[in-house]
């Protein structure tokens, strides 16, 4: 009996890591078409039809009016949900400046200042520390290396919408679970779709490109989405952190090999120092 439990018990892991690992490929897959759409309908237009159909998607799914809001966390629920319109909305544009990978290194140190400055232990300083110095090496003044400053301020910009939506939804979500995605994603998609419209005009209505875009939705939210959950369920919050810190290196051989971004030898340094930093916070992390 032991032996069985210990098997089964190895195979919730090992499934639970591979849903873990899905999630982040299906993320960064769906992020690395969305940027060949860029030249058709923008960056704004892509980002419109992925929050748009991906409100769609959570909104049949969950159904969240059936349960009323209550009325003293509807502004927080707007909040929520206006985050989270642009952080996609400035990540895409970040998109369209500089490599995917690089954005979504600079993106993280969002979340990640809000895991490390709430601390005030010595070892999350490090963490900090290290922090920096990856983003010192991803963004350099000059030379054939340097970043579009535009992308980096969109990426850094965004970053800032994803810390101030994790602390906006930590506050809902207590109360709307899941509802609460539905709903913020609704008015993200409300956010958007005005500025999509204004910057890709009819195009966004051709048949091909809906379907592109639906499909987009399913790659970069839906499927993530169930996938994260799996793994949530299998894995210890540690270990699934752990995973998905690697993110960043995740999204930048995705674009490696779909758009061909290729990435200077300092540049994955600065990414794995990110990706270190984000992995040394999860572990370090009070229960």
């Amino acid at each position: 009996m032991t032996t069985v439990h210990g098997t089964t018990e190895r195979v919730i892991i090992v499934t639970g890591v591979l849903a873990a690992l899905a999630a982040m490929i299906s993320t960064t897959v769906g992020a690395s078409f969305a940027k060949t759409l860029f030249p058709l309908v923008g960056a704004f237009g892509i980002a419109a039809l992925r929050l748009n159909f991906a409100a769609a998607l959570l909104l049949g799914y969950r159904r969240p009016w059936r349960r009323p809001v209550p009325r003293e966390l509807r502004l927080g629920l707007l909040c929520y949900g206006i985050m989270l319109g642009l952080m996609n909305l400035l990540i895409y544009e970040a998109f369209l400046r500089i490599p995917i990978g690089i954005a979504i290194a600079i993106e993280v140190t969002g979340p990640l200042a809000v895991a490390l400055l709430g601390s005030r232990r010595l070892r999350d300083f490090v963490w900090l520390a290290v922090t920096v110095v990856g983003l010192l090496l991803l963004v350099p003044q000059k030379g054939a290396d340097a970043l579009d400053p535009v992308g980096v301020a969109f990426a850094l910009a965004s970053g800032l919408c994803w810390a101030i939506y994790i602390l906006a939804g930590k506050h809902v979500s207590l109360v709307l679970g899941g509802d609460a995605v539905a709903w913020g994603m609704l008015v993200a998609a409300v956010i958007a779709m005005p500025l999509g419209i204004m910057h890709a005009g009819a195009a966004l209505l051709e048949p091909w490109i809906l379907g592109v875009g639906l499909v987009i939705a399913l790659l970069s939210s839906a499927l993530p989405g169930l996938l994260e959950m799996a793994a949530m369920r299998r894995l210890p919050a540690s270990v699934f952190g752990l995973l998905a810190s690697a993110t960043p290196a995740v999204a930048a051989f995705s674009a490696y090999v779909i758009l061909g971004e290729l990435l200077a030898p300092v540049q994955w340094i600065a990414i794995l120092c990110i990706v270190l930093a984000s992995a040394g916070s999860t572990l370090s992390a009070r229960r």
